[in-house]
């Protein structure tokens, strides 16, 4: 089964992971957050040293700088300290002000405030995270 990706503009294996991806994607952020389709990526390969990674998803700013970095799970999978340290080292090679995690049941937001990120009580929304 397939499932079409409106950001990469094809269809894409439906994964229980990818479901999740598409979900964040299209309902959270671009629906609820007003993220336009045209300032995200998905599988987007960072380089950190000599290491590399791929980020889920990345929402970029009107300057096409990494903004926002979306870690997705399976819908069975926890969203514990280890996801978060995932997302930390993909924040290390992007230097990106947000951080959200999912896994289709919770959604994890943090902000980056001085040198730490800090939980979100609510998700922001597009304008509120670029004047941020």
């Amino acid at each position: 089964m397939q499932i079409w990706d409106p950001i990469r503009r094809k269809n894409v294996a439906l994964t229980p992971e990818e479901s999740v991806r598409q979900w964040f994607i299209s309902e959270i952020l671009h629906k609820n957050m007003g993220v336009p389709l045209h300032m995200m990526a998905s599988e987007t390969a960072l380089t950190f040293g000599q290491k590399k990674y791929r980020a889920d998803i990345v929402v970029y700013d009107r300057t096409a700088k990494p903004l926002a970095i979306i870690e997705c799970k399976r819908p069975e999978q926890n969203i514990d300290a280890e996801v978060l340290e995932q997302a930390l080292r993909y924040h290390n090679a992007t230097n990106v002000r947000f951080l959200f995690l999912s896994n289709g049941h919770s959604i994890f937001a943090f902000e980056r405030r001085e040198e730490e990120f800090c939980l979100l009580q609510e998700l922001p929304n597009y304008e509120r995270m670029l004047s941020a």
